[in-house]
């Protein structure tokens, strides 16, 4: 079953197109990813499927209506969040907990309850992202639409963070999930969507976008010894050889790691701080983009 189903969406800011004839569904209990780089349409597309904004052309609905029909249904985690200088955290819990018949307290487990005394204008960035995530959710909402999710967090507690949204999902909340981390979208997102220039270039699941990527493989290492060069881009399975500093970055086929190693056996040179790269949905995602920007809209 479709939650969130999108049709045709266009959205204009005066001259400027935001977003255009960008169709997608959701299904129940998914985490949708929504990536792309800076001015690629991801917010404008997320804020009408909030309700936060209206389309100039298509449709937008929500558990079969308008979003602004189902506002209590769906809690919204912007890309900047905004609340009195001085309310203090449990302040904020507290009043938005009084919006909703049956709030659920996300606190513990988003770090914040040591912080309850502390004023949102003294928070740090990560601080008042987690404040923002938890806002978010205190309404046991069917849909959740959480952009630039763990943006300011530390490794740590970016990693604390998935682990939550993967208990919201387990929950049957539907998840609209826009990020630039890709290893948070591979970790979360059951599909993706890839945008660019208002439009959506790719849709699909990570791994299968990973696998349209004509990837060559990579192979790094620091050499004990000077080596021939020459021989090494005379194996049949290298298609490329580059020097980083003292080290080698070696490309080709996916028999390439076997290739490279026998090679140096022969020559007995040991392949120091050895290294294999594997195809990402980075890779994917700079192939789809084209590493683009501008500024978000």
């Amino acid at each position: 079953m479709a939650i969130i189903e999108v049709r045709d969406l266009g959205k204009r800011y005066g001259p400027r197109v935001a977003v255009d004839s960008v169709s997608f569904e959701v299904a129940e209990g998914e985490i949708f990813g929504v990536l792309g780089p800076n001015g690629a349409g991801k917010t404008t597309t997320v804020e009408c499927v909030a309700g936060l904004r209206t389309p100039d052309r298509g449709s937008v609905a929500v558990l079969g209506k308008r979003p602004s029909d189902v506002r209590a249904a769906i809690g919204v985690q912007l890309q900047a969040s905004e609340l009195p200088e001085r309310m203090r955290v449990g302040e904020a819990l507290s009043l938005f907990s009084s919006f909703y018949p049956s709030p659920v307290d996300w606190s513990g487990r988003l770090g914040l309850t040591e912080h309850l005394e502390a004023e949102f204008g003294r928070l740090s960035g990560g601080l008042k992202q987690r404040l923002s995530i938890a806002l978010a959710l205190i309404g046991s909402p069917r849909v959740a639409v959480l952009d630039e999710l763990t943006t300011g967090l530390d490794p740590q507690a970016r990693r604390d963070t998935w682990s939550v949204i993967e208990e919201v999902r387990a929950a049957g909340v539907t998840i609209l999930l826009v990020t630039h981390f890709m290893e948070e979208a591979e970790r979360l997102c059951d599909r993706v969507a890839v945008f660019r220039d208002g439009r959506i270039v790719a849709l699909d699941t990570p791994s299968a976008l990973v696998s349209r990527v004509d990837g060559a493989a990579r192979v790094r290492f620091v050499p004990s010894d000077p080596l021939d060069l020459s021989a090494l881009r005379a194996l049949p399975e290298v298609t490329d050889v580059t020097s980083v500093g003292e080290q080698l970055v070696v490309s080709g086929s996916q028999d390439l790691l076997h290739a490279v190693t026998s090679f140096l056996a022969r020559k007995h040179v040991v392949a120091r701080r050895l290294r294999v790269d594997q195809v990402s949905l980075d890779d994917a995602y700079v192939e789809l983009t084209g590493g683009s920007g501008a500024e978000d809209r």
